[in-house]
């Protein structure tokens, strides 16, 4: 007969003393029983399973309900239960081991079965790229083969670096747009010294320039922080591409030319781009670029039903961009970015929009809950 935990009606030593006794006794008695690895387990989960084994009730059913005089005495004893316990159990798995598992048409043991070495092993199936790194990848390769690099940087950052550099002076009403996340702490450093969370990948251009003279074509992809709450189209976190050119007599036509032929080359060789102004503290003049909807072709109908990505409008907006302000270029004019001899256009993306268009997806947090049944889609 199997052993079952009961309330313990009294809780003076020798009460305790039998209660233990018995625990113990059969705790030995059955892993002695073994006989096979179905056994160990099914013994191993009896005991020790955290919801309902016999070392949790244990603690329910003695522990728990002690009176407070008891409970250090009772403690002390649950301990030395669970460890004599954990060694039945240890000697229970020798005895599996001992005694291996015979086919019932068969006096041969399956352990004395040879194994053919030459047989294929295990397959473990392999994961595939999450659909926003997939886009990003296939963003940045488009950008790659027009010959820019790639360029990274920390996401922590300086306010100096996601900031100041970036033409947002200190109380600059752009700032607020940005939401920051900033690192708690760091009020008795200089303001351009404070850490927070990137809100864009455009500290990364700063920080290239600085290290390298023009000319300069860069692509920047990576996470960005924002405090946005989250709902179907707005994350904390999120990833942009950014890209960034730097050279003598680059012109806004330059620009128009680069991400055109980005666009179709992601999109199809069938839409078409609209620029309009906008404004950007590090860039001027500033732009959103918008391609025709690629889901209805422009019409702003997807047969009898409206276009719900364009809104019916047969266009979408996909990157903000433009100029890069003489301004930018005086934080690193020692290292020949002087903004009379050079100029240059820069582009920022959300990777995960575009991923979100791209897939026909309609809740950005899809992406960042790790559902492998929808993750799977994409494998």
């Amino acid at each position: 007969m199997t052993y079952t935990v009961t309330k313990l009606r009294s809780y003076s030593a020798a009460a305790l003393d039998k209660a233990v006794r018995e625990l113990l006794s059969a705790s030995d008695q059955e892993s002695q029983a073994v006989r096979s690895e179905p056994d160990w387990k099914a013994l191993r989960d009896r005991w020790m399973a955290r919801k309902n084994g016999i070392l949790t009730s244990i603690n329910d059913l003695w522990l728990k309900p002690a009176p407070k005089e008891a409970k250090r005495d009772v403690g002390q004893r649950v301990n030395e239960i669970k460890a004599q316990v954990k060694k039945d159990l240890e000697n229970g798995r020798k005895l599996s081991t001992n005694h291996p598992i015979r086919d019932e048409h068969s006096s041969t043991a399956v352990a004395d079965i040879p194994v053919d070495i030459t047989l294929p092993g295990v397959h473990r199936p392999i994961g595939a790229e999450h659909p926003v790194i997939k886009t990003m990848h296939e963003m940045v390769g488009v950008f790659q083969r027009l010959g820019y690099s790639v360029a990274d940087g920390p996401v922590v950052e300086t306010d100096y670096y996601n900031f100041e550099a970036l033409n947002f002076p200190p109380n600059h009403p752009a700032r607020d747009t940005q939401d920051t996340l900033f690192i708690a702490g760091q009020q008795a450093k200089p303001q351009r010294e404070r850490l927070l969370l990137r809100t864009h990948t455009s500290p990364v251009q700063i920080r290239t320039m600085e290290k390298m003279r023009p000319p300069i074509r860069i692509v920047i992809p990576g996470p960005v922080h924002r405090n946005d709450p989250p709902d179907a189209s707005h994350s904390p976190m999120f990833h942009q591409i950014e890209g960034l050119a730097v050279d003598t007599n680059i012109t806004f036509g330059d620009l128009k030319g680069t991400l055109d032929h980005a666009m179709k080359e992601f999109f199809g060789s069938s839409v078409k781009t609209s620029f309009r102004p906008s404004f950007f503290p590090f860039t001027e003049p500033s732009a959103e670029m918008y391609v025709s909807c690629f889901i209805c072709g422009g019409s702003g109908q997807r047969g009898a039903e409206p276009c719900r990505p364009c809104k019916q409008t047969g266009w979408i907006e996909i990157l903000g961009c433009g100029m890069v302000d003489p301004n930018v270029f005086e934080f690193v004019k020692d290292n020949g970015y002087d903004p009379k001899k050079v100029s240059g256009f820069a582009f920022g993306m959300g990777a995960d929009r575009i991923a979100l268009l791209k897939y026909g997806v309609d809740d950005i947090q899809l992406f960042f809950q790790g559902d492998v049944r929808f993750l799977g889609q994409w494998a």
